[in-house]
């Protein structure tokens, strides 16, 4: 026996189109993790150069003694602030690198290497700061004070006073990398259209649309 195969109605919708193969869209791969977990190492690496620009551009605020306290050489210097914008112009431009290298390495993006760009740039500007701290010039102004000797300046140590500055390379980076992959990254192709299926049933033109031919007039 053969079973009756009812026939389609037109208000049955179409049948879904076949999946593609592999891995769904927008899903994470251990591919995007381990990139992800690559940027964030390399830039947070970089953070030494960071901290070694620091040391050798910022400008110096120097100190005197006179045997009994320290003071300052010059009070009205602006070295203190200048350091601060030293910090933050690196910080800047390192930022940009550290997006434009990301993006030119994966341009298809993702979320895994946005948040490695913006844990290892975090991470990144700390080292600096520290590291450039750990480079310069003592902080112990006595002993500095004493090695130099009284009515000798010698140099202050480093100091961040504007700890907002951290935030340079972080936000630099993230929102420039963002930028470049909204305007750069391949977009995926658009699904084909599926036909066939309108919403609402549309009766079938009759078998026998012939058109019809007017009447000759009687004599």
């Amino acid at each position: 026996m053969t079973e009756a195969v009812t026939p389609p109605s037109p208000l049955d919708p179409p049948p879904l189109p076949p999946e593609k193969p592999g891995a769904a869209a927008g899903a994470i791969t251990p591919e995007d993790i381990r990139d992800g977990a690559v940027v964030a190492l390399l830039v947070g690496a970089a953070g030494l150069l960071l901290g070694l620009l620091w040391v050798w551009l910022a400008p110096r605020v120097q100190y005197v003694s006179n045997g009994e306290a320290v003071f300052l050489r010059n009070s009205e210097s602006e070295a203190r602030i200048a350091s601060d914008g030293t910090f933050f112009l690196l910080s800047l431009g390192l930022g940009v690198l550290s997006a434009v290298g990301t993006f030119l390495w994966r341009r298809a993006g993702g979320v895994p290497l946005v948040i490695g760009l913006a844990v290892g740039s975090v991470f990144a500007a700390l080292v600096g700061w520290r590291f450039g701290l750990w480079l310069g010039p003592s902080s112990d102004l006595v002993a500095a004070a004493a090695r130099a000797g009284k009515g000798v300046p010698f140099d202050a140590p480093l100091e961040l006073l504007a700890h907002g500055a951290l935030l340079a390379w972080p936000m630099t980076a993230v929102l420039l990398h963002l930028g470049l992959t909204a305007l750069w990254t391949p977009r995926d192709p658009d699904p084909e259209p599926v036909y066939g299926w309108t919403g609402y049933y549309q009766a079938p033109p009759p078998a026998d649309s012939a058109p019809s031919t007017p009447e000759s007039p009687r004599a």
